[in-house]
């Protein structure tokens, strides 16, 4: 009997992007089980489609995902990536300034 997974290698990639924002190619492969090659192959997709910015750190690069970016597969196009990534562990980060806007909206109400 062959084996499958409900995830392609694409979301599964994108999964430990989300997770391990700072993980290498190589260690991404491993854990997949595919090449790195491949890995960086799909790493360079997801960036050429928007889902994920690379920033260089040092030595290092720092990924960061788009979460409001539409699953890909016409069926799909009405939920976001972040709700696949929350789907499978992600914890959605809050942004700052969005809180820090409604703390000042909310006062300036008050005034």
């Amino acid at each position: 009997m062959s084996e499958w997974t409900f995830l392609t290698n694409h979301a599964l990639i994108l999964s430990f992007l989300a997770r391990h924002p700072r993980i290498t190619a190589l260690e991404i492969s491993r854990a997949v089980g595919i090449t790195e090659r491949a890995t960086r192959k799909i790493i360079a997709d997801l960036e050429a489609t928007g889902y994920i910015k690379k920033k260089k750190e040092g030595r290092r690069i720092r990924y960061r995902i788009n979460p409001d970016l539409p699953l890909r597969h016409e069926t799909q196009q009405d939920a976001a990536i972040g709700d696949l990534l929350e789907a499978l562990g992600w914890k959605r980060r809050r942004r700052r300034m969005r809180a820090a806007n409604s703390v000042g909206e909310v006062l300036g109400a008050e005034a």
